[in-house]
């Protein structure tokens, strides 16, 4: 596939048009940010590490029945992926309260969510993500009641596949978000799922091994990520 046309460029991942009109090429980039752009910066490798965690992460969710825009990886820092009619909505699993939860309701950092708690954020960053409900999403015509229903059990579903995973590498999967689109009519998984996008921990230390690290200027950012990695068995080729 020929890199053509840059089509999107978000915070840490630009998208690129192909010589086919399904088909994106989906770059990894070494740009970090976080509290909606307001704090920048670039960290060396994390284009090539988020890249292959990525796609280990997708290929393993689509062997356990998970349909992903993933289709292959194309160079240490890029991939081809379907391309998605993109709804503009996050969806959110927390396992754990931290973060925003514990601000918004005065919950205890860390409290364990039994069920996990499931939201909807509506993906705007001049609005700074506000946090929405199916009503909305209906009312403002983002997705169908049956898209909807699709999401949400997609989520669960990875989050039951992910959960375990994570768990056996000794790491608590705290909290993560999705994003989906469709493609030839159905809901598939898009965007990524990265360090960059969830909270993980140490299960014994409870040490944050995730963007955390650059939120809270807690240093060794890729490092922690290549750890992670490391415990999942993903071999990240930086050459």
């Amino acid at each position: 596939m020929e890199k053509q046309k840059l089509l999107a460029q978000g915070k840490a991942k630009s998208m690129y048009e192909t010589d086919s009109e399904s088909v994106l090429l989906m770059e990894f980039r070494d740009d970090a940010s976080a509290f909606d752009g307001k704090k920048m910066s670039a960290l060396n490798n994390k284009g090539k590490v988020n890249n292959q965690f990525n796609a280990f992460i997708l290929d393993l969710l689509a062997k356990q029945g998970i349909e992903t825009h993933f289709i292959e990886t194309i160079s240490t820092h890029e991939s081809l992926v379907k391309k998605l009619d993109m709804f503009p909505i996050e969806c959110v699993v927390r396992n754990r309260a931290t973060g925003s939860l514990c601000r918004r309701l005065g919950v205890e950092d860390g409290l364990i969510l039994d069920p996990p708690l499931f939201e909807f954020f509506l993906k705007d960053d001049a609005l700074g993500d506000p946090l929405i409900n199916e009503n909305h999403i209906l009312s403002f015509k983002w997705a169908s009641q049956s898209d909807i229903d699709e999401m949400k059990r997609l989520t669960f579903q990875v989050n039951e596949i992910l959960r375990e995973l994570f768990d056996k590498a000794n790491l608590i999967l705290v909290d993560y978000k999705l994003e989906f689109g469709k493609f030839e009519g159905r809901v598939l998984l898009g965007d990524e799922f990265t360090p960059d996008g969830c909270r993980l921990w140490d299960k014994d230390t409870l040490e944050k091994l995730d963007k955390d690290r650059f939120r809270q200027d807690l240093g060794d950012v890729i490092e922690s990520y290549q750890e992670v990695a490391n415990r999942l068995g993903i071999e990240i080729n930086l050459d």
